[in-house]
């Protein structure tokens, strides 16, 4: 190696050394799947404003970096680049990317411009678009392991254009000489002149994370994704979380119910089997002893996560169904199983009905 070959190589070490690593930066491992970097930056981002963090002088800075953390390393190719090369070996890429806001309002709309840039709450009322609900129904696998859905928006954009326009019309008071020594006090309407605009849909992409856990009517906001208003700001868009109906299990909490069917023989001999869990994986089920219908065993910490404390756990409770041979059974079929049950004929009848 020359001294050129060296000298290069220690700069690019200096370049990665000399401050936080993109990963550190976000609080990642390099190993980070793509779900985990797009939910570390979702955390930080919204601790990290600079409308939160007023008083942090180099708030802007911290948040331009975070962005530009997650900018590269949520992009394949970027990432590639920057693990092999450092940031050196972005310059090229960067140029015109990474503006801190586009990342933000994928996640959030305008949420900090709204509720801490002074959007709302002024002296004057600002008048406000609609706000829309609207339903999305996600699986109970993604309320279990968390994932990150994309939805594409078509919303109306206020343009400028040519023209000017009546705007921020109210009622005025205005005193009026009727003749001398008399005036009368009129409402007027009093309009400002503004610049004409008109309404064009513009394409967006909001990404919203569905959190380990989250509950069912989980109310998910964008601030600012709603209905427009060409005088004032546009309303909200709020996603009704509504988890879906699930084919194996039924969710009450954070437990999880589920029902198996075995046969005559499993139920008196007992039984291995393996269930197919939300994540992918089985859960081990093993019966030596004799299961009844309507026998139920419980599976602990094999529930839903909380959303609030992924460590905490629900049950899974599972109750047994046994599905008894159809037909009729020989004289001989009954002899032998009479003589292996050893079991005499017992039959008690009584309200099932009782405390209902």
């Amino acid at each position: 190696m020359n001294l050129y070959s060296i000298f290069s190589v220690c700069v690019f070490v200096i370049g990665v050394l000399g401050g936080k690593s993109y990963y550190e930066i976000l609080g990642i491992d390099k190993s980070a799947s793509l779900k985990q970097i797009k939910s570390a930056y979702r955390k930080l981002a919204k601790q990290m404003h600079p409308d939160r963090n007023t008083e942090d002088p180099q708030a802007n800075e911290k948040f331009s970096e975070l962005a530009r953390a997650y900018e590269v390393l949520s992009k394949e190719d970027l990432r590639k680049t920057y693990d092999k090369y450092g940031e050196e070996g972005l310059k090229d890429k960067m140029n015109g990317r990474g503006d801190p806001s586009d990342a933000f309002g994928s996640f959030f709309g305008d949420f900090f411009s709204f509720n801490f840039g002074g959007g709302h709450g002024g002296e004057k009322e600002t008048p406000k678009g609609d706000t829309i609900i609207l339903p999305l129904h996600v699986t109970l696998e993604e309320v279990y392991m968390g994932e990150f859905v994309e939805i594409v928006r078509y919303r109306p954009i206020a343009k400028q254009t040519s023209g000017t326009r009546e705007c921020n019309c109210r009622n005025e008071m205005k005193t009026i000489q009727m003749g001398p020594g008399r005036f009368q006090m009129m409402q007027q309407r009093v309009c400002d002149e503004c610049p004409n605009v008109k309404l064009v849909n513009e394409e967006k992409v909001l990404e919203m994370e569905i959190e380990v856990g989250m509950e069912d009517k989980t109310k998910y906001p964008f601030i600012g994704e709603g209905e427009p208003d060409i005088d004032g700001e546009p309303g909200d868009l709020i996603f009704d979380i509504q988890i879906l109906k699930h084919p194996v299990f039924e969710h009450k909490g954070l437990d999880l119910f589920t029902n198996v069917t075995i046969s005559l023989s499993d139920a008196l001999l007992g039984f291995t089997m393996n269930i197919k869990h939300l994540d992918g994986k089985k859960v081990k089920i093993e019966r030596k002893e004799v299961t009844w219908p309507g026998a139920k065993i419980k599976k602990r910490s094999k529930g839903l996560p909380s959303v609030e404390n992924v460590n905490v756990r629900g049950d899974l409770f599972i109750t047994f169904d046994v599905e008894f041979p159809r037909g009729e059974l020989t004289d001989e079929q009954k002899e032998g199983i009479t003589n292996l049950l050893k079991i005499e004929s017992k039959q008690k009848i009584y309200n099932g009905l009782q405390g209902y």
